[in-house]
């Protein structure tokens, strides 16, 4: 069975992102709300955010709050910060693959990937 899972790191400090929110949506005719989560001491979420008969074909969008976490951080950040809310929409082609969603997080920039 597939399964998604997300990482979040703090490159700028050099360690996970711990307490950072996190919502799933399924994007279809309409945008639903399908789990949420806050990272945990090492930058994950304690489990799947999507498996079993829920995990299927479609188009998702992860959003993380990543300005609420930045701005816990001992850098001073501008108001408003550069980076507030990071939205990553990708596609699961695969239900029975492994879907893991990395992000790499700074005050000023972030990448991902589609990780193993």
């Amino acid at each position: 069975m597939g399964r998604l899972t997300t990482h979040v790191l703090d490159t700028a400090a050099g360690r996970p992102a711990a307490g950072l929110k996190i919502e799933l949506y399924r994007l279809d005719s309409e945008r639903v709300l399908v789990h949420s989560a806050v990272t945990n001491s090492d930058g994950r979420v304690d489990g799947p955010l999507l498996e079993g008969d829920a995990f299927s074909a479609g188009v998702y969008e992860l959003v993380f709050h990543a300005g609420d976490y930045l701005k816990q951080g001992a850098i001073d950040l501008p108001e408003p910060a550069f980076l507030d809310v990071v939205p990553i929409r990708f596609g699961i082609a695969e239900p029975g693959q492994h879907y893991h969603v990395p992000l790499l997080i700074s005050p000023f920039g972030y990448s991902t990937y589609r990780g193993s």
